[in-house]
């Protein structure tokens, strides 16, 4: 696959194959997917493909607590770590 994107990044967990997708989610945010999916996530687990697909990096994420002091490419890494 190429993406056009260079800072695009592919997680395959499981089966690395994008043939056997049964349930697909597009979201902005790498936390809305697990809210938005949940009945096609659980449905899946163990038994077909999920994929997701986030459209944005976590840059621009929200800086309180822990993650006040963090910069944008430190935001973008700590959301890429979540959503794998």
């Amino acid at each position: 696959m190429t993406l056009k994107n260079p800072n695009a990044h592919i997680f395959f967990s499981g089966e690395k194959s994008l043939a056997g997708i049964t349930d697909l989610c597009i979201s902005a945010h790498q936390d809305d997917v697990e809210i938005m999916a949940y009945a096609p996530i659980s449905d899946c687990y163990g038994k077909h493909s999920f994929c997701a697909v986030i459209v944005t990096d976590g840059a621009g994420s929200p800086r309180t607590g822990e993650f006040a002091g963090y910069t944008d490419e430190e935001m973008k890494e700590v959301r890429k770590k979540e959503q794998e």
